[in-house]
């Protein structure tokens, strides 16, 4: 019949129809919108909540846009719950508090929303580690002082931004319009205004465009005329007004409006925002930039530090020297413990401004998987039901405890000195092949012969530089030598650094190998595993265990089936008890920890000895519930205290400062493994070495650019720029040769000379070729003649 209806409601996807354009944004781009936030947001599990069977279609483009991928505790990445249509939510909500889940889609009715945020406070899931997405357009217009939100992260999204000044101008005349009709009640304000309200204005204001722009052009009027369903007459002005609205282009309330050639409106943009003091825009989405955020990241930091400051933190921990010990039971709160944990906590509160209290896990454990239950014990259980903010002990980061919690950077990790060896190789032949390529020395004609080359080639390429250190540090040498004053001072001190190396290893060898101590019978792993007089054990519960448990190694497989197999069991419940057994062993047990534990017991108990190489490299790091807002923060104030020290500092107030020490002689007995404190020196040369290297290539540089500047006739500004182009290009071993333009008199002078002292010579040539008649004879006068040209070329060449 062709009558225009224009929708301004979220409707189905249906049959297309040339008569009906929707001015409420596409359903299926809104729902994209939805999938970019939560992407953004780096979410990668949540729950969905939904009202109504129009919600679920609406939330379809977000559940296809994940892979239905497991987790290591047999969940899959997001939950979908429905609400009933009124009445009580909690035990929804309880039952996702049950799987950890923090992240919470909601999709529903707006005038529900307060309600259902209500039922969450009250089960205790709107607090600090909570986030929801809300998906009506119109969340921004409620109330939401009553549930006291201070950090709770909402965000939602909106159409109709109350900011803009064409949506603060039209309520004003609305507002003036309703007082002179003498009504009391002003119906609405700019941050009220619902998008219904908004797109019903803007309908009118389109359907009034494209009527206006008919009759400025063919139709004069629009004529009126009943119709009936029944009928298959069509209205005469129908088509041409359904294709006018389809071209209408304008600003409304709801922003840009324009529709594509099925009605739909594909072009809008949507502000995201989030509520923290009442609601704020942090980004915009559109559909040809997708999104743009607002928010710097200085205000995002500064947000995350107001939000820690004035915290108090429930710090949850575990009874083991020296991490954490018990002062006295009788006393209370923190006063009650000691120990580098506390230490480091302390630390990191001074520096972001929290206040903390430590408690003791009830089952004492560090934190690990019950398949049969599906539970947490330990630390990452009082995590993960959000009972602690922070765990921290000697808890070592592993997979299977990073996919139920987060953790910091790690605060304490074991490093062995052959790692800054192969650092320190890469590092100098890297060095050396980048000052080779800004030193001017470094580059050589490649054919000596030719006296006047067109390009010169360096010889340290990238492969060349590598193989002249490990020559160097295998003793062999090589056939590349430097010759620029800077590579050769790297070069030197790299053979510096890697004399005083091999001498202190070779010291450190013989010392091994004479020393007059009692031989050991165990060596490695290896020789534990292939014998049956020493029993073997470790951590019921840890990382350590689920380390051999878990191996695909044949070596540690046959090593978790001998420890399970043991009579009496060869398996404690904490540290303590290990050492203790093997104290009394007489060197008939020996039991697996965690590197840093060994060398404090090795501080405490003299008669300890560790026995083999490092099994797997681990770090120790302070867990928090997942997706803890915190994170960040409480790892940057980690990696301040390294880079300052002070975390050494901490361990060696609990490692090393024991009141019992052992005697300095009887550690003088051990042949330890050469560490980093023996040789730390050589890699401090190794650096001011490789630091006076650095300055004198750029002298050399700058050097190199005046004498191109000079010869090109350049400003220096420009031959620093072309040298340092060529420089920083990393690739190719070869470079032009930059020779002296002649364009100075005395250049342009002595080339005239020279061409004229040429066409001389050649006219001499020929007069000679006409005297003799004889071939013979003329060959002979021309090779004599050769001879003369080339001791003129040389007295030329002397001359210049």
């Amino acid at each position: 019949m062709d009558i225009p209806l224009i929708k301004t409601f979220w409707d189905t996807p249906s049959m297309p129809s040339k008569s009906v354009i929707n001015i409420y944004p596409d359903p299926t781009i809104l729902s994209k919108v939805l999938v970019d936030v939560i992407k953004d947001m780096d979410w990668t599990s949540y729950a969905i909540l939904y009202d109504s069977d129009f919600g679920l279609l609406r939330l379809q483009e977000l559940l296809k846009s994940h892979k239905r991928a497991f987790t290591s505790e047999g969940h899959v990445p997001f939950t979908v719950w429905q609400l009933e249509p009124e009445g009580d939510v909690r035990p929804i909500l309880k039952q996702i508090q049950k799987t950890s889940e923090t992240r919470i889609v909601l999709d529903c009715a707006t005038e529900r929303i307060i309600d259902v945020l209500k039922q969450a406070k009250q089960v205790k899931m709107l607090g600090d580690y909570h986030s929801y997405v809300l998906t009506s357009l119109d969340a921004h217009t409620l109330d939401y002082s009553e549930l006291k939100l201070s950090t709770t992260n909402i965000t939602t999204l909106r159409l109709v931004n109350p900011q803009r000044h064409y949506v603060q101008s039209t309520v004003q005349d609305w507002v003036f319009f309703h007082k002179a009709l003498l009504e009391d009640k002003v119906p609405i304000t700019a941050d009220t205004l619902k998008t219904n309200s908004a797109l019903m204005f803007d309908a009118i204001k389109v359907y009034s465009e494209a009527i206006q722009r008919l009759r400025r052009g063919s139709l004069e009027d629009v004529e009126v005329m009943p119709l009936q369903c029944s009928w298959r007459e069509k209205w005469l002005n129908g088509s041409s007004i359904i294709n006018e609205i389809k071209k209408v282009k304008i600003e409304g309330m709801s922003g840009s409006i324009k529709f594509d050639e099925s009605g739909q409106r594909t072009f809008f943009s949507i502000d995201i925002i989030e509520l923290t003091n009442g609601f704020r825009k942090i980004g915009t989405w559109d559909t040809e930039r997708g999104i743009t955020y607002t928010r710097t990241g200085s205000e995002m930091q500064n947000e995350m530090f107001q939000s820690i400051s004035n915290k108090t933190f429930y710090v949850v921990s575990r009874l083991g020297e020296p991490y954490l010990t018990e002062i006295d039971k009788n006393l209370e709160g923190n006063a009650r413990f000691a120990g580098y944990s506390m230490d480091l906590i302390d630390e990191i509160a001074k520096d972001l401004k929290f206040s903390y209290k430590f408690y003791l896990a009830p089952d004492g454990e560090y934190g690990s998987f019950n398949k049969e239950t599906k539970q947490w014990t330990g630390l990452i259980k009082e995590l993960r039901e959000r009972r602690a903010d922070l765990g921290i002990c000697d808890l070592t980061i592993t997979y299977e405890r990073r996919s139920a919690v987060d953790f910091t950077m790690p605060f304490m990790t074991l490093v062995d000195v052959w790692i800054y060896m192969a650092t320190a190789y890469l590092g100098v032949s890297l060095l050396l092949y980048f000052l080779a390529r800004c030193t001017p020395d470094e580059w050589d004609n490649p054919h000596p012969c030719n006296p006047d080359p067109t390009e010169l080639e360096c010889i340290f390429s990238l492969q060349n530089c590598l193989w002249f250190s490990i020559g160097s540090l295998m003793a062999q040498g090589c056939d590349l030598l430097p010759k620029a004053l800077s590579t050769r001072v790297v070069a030197g001190m790299w053979w510096f650094f890697v004399l005083i190396m091999i001498s202190s290893y070779t010291a450190n060898l013989a010392a091994f190998l004479t020393m007059d101590r009692m031989e050991a019978t165990i060596e490695n792993v290896e020789d534990l595993a292939n014998q049956n007089k020493i029993k073997y054990g470790l951590l019921k519960k840890g990382s350590s265990a689920n380390f051999f448990q878990n191996s695909n190694v044949s070596l540690y497989q046959k090593i978790w089936s001998q420890m399970e197999s043991a009579h009496p069991s060869v398996f404690t419940s904490d540290n303590d008890e290990g050492v203790e057994r093997v104290l009394r062993g007489n060197r008939g047990y020996a039991f697996f920890m965690e590197s840093t534990t060994i060398e404090y017991q090795k501080e405490k108990h003299c008669s300890l000895m560790q026995v083999g190489g490092l099994l797997d490299s681990k770090g120790y790091g302070i867990a928090m519930p997942f997706n803890s807002p915190y994170r960040i923060a409480i790892s940057g104030s980690v990696l301040k205290m390294q880079e300052s020290g002070r975390l050494q500092q901490l361990k060696d107030k609990w490692w090393k400062n024991q009141k019992d020490k052992c005697p300095e002689e009887d550690k003088s007995k051990d042949s330890s493994e050469l560490s980093i404190a023996h040789v730390g020196g050589v890699f401090l040369v190794l650096l001011v070495g490789c630091v006076v290297a650095f300055f004198v290539s750029i002298l050399e540089f700058l050097w190199n650019v005046r004498k191109v500047a000079v010869t090109e006739k350049l400003s220096p500004a420009e031959a620093f720029l072309l040298e340092l182009k060529f420089a920083i290009q990393c690739y190719g071993t070869t470079k032009p040769v930059w020779k002296r333009r002649e364009d100075s008199v005395v250049d342009k002078d002595f080339a005239e000379s020279r061409e004229i002292e040429e066409d001389e010579v050649e006219e001499e040539e020929e007069e000679d070729r006409g005297f003799f008649g004889d071939e013979n004879m003329e060959e002979e006068y021309i090779r004599m003649n050769g001879f003369n040209k080339n001791i003129r070329a040389m007295s030329t060449q002397s001359y210049s």
